[in-house]
């Protein structure tokens, strides 16, 4: 943890003096211990003001993580699963670490395809076999 940067992937390390932590008290059940501690961490991120991607980055960054971002364009993120607060913000940090580099991911485009000659036969075949069973359920026509 003494680390300068959180590593996201291979082209993206948030530098630590960048991201803000403050610790709360956590809810819930605890007992005497959660009443007292301060174990809650609530961990976030200046986007905008971010050294740590390009401009381009940046606006792919906000694009995805509309949703997660404040007015501000602040990166939020709450860990409060642990009794510790060290575990809790190393929770935080690597909850932030796996949103934006899921949010990086540049999804593969889909290649059209199309059906083989030999699955256009077989669907033809089975259209037919199918019409002949429907074909044999009805009843006789008397003439």
């Amino acid at each position: 943890m003494t680390e300068e940067v959180l590593p996201v992937n291979e082209q993206v390390s948030i530098p630590r003096h960048e991201l803000s932590h403050r610790a709360t008290r956590s809810g819930g059940a605890g007992g005497q211990h959660v009443n007292t501690s301060s174990t809650r961490i609530e961990l976030l991120w200046d986007l905008p003001n971010s050294t740590a991607v390009d401009d381009e980055t940046r606006e792919r960054l906000k694009r995805k993580l509309v949703r997660r971002l404040d007015s501000e364009g602040m990166l939020r993120v709450v860990s409060s699963e642990h009794r510790s607060q060290g575990q809790n913000r190393a929770e935080a940090e690597k909850r932030l670490a796996n949103i934006v580099r899921a949010a990086l991911m540049i999804p593969k485009a889909r290649r059209k395809t199309k059906p083989t000659r030999a699955s256009k036969e077989e669907r033809l075949t089975q259209k037919k076999r199918r019409g002949e069973v429907k074909r044999n359920r009805r009843p006789e026509a008397d003439a």
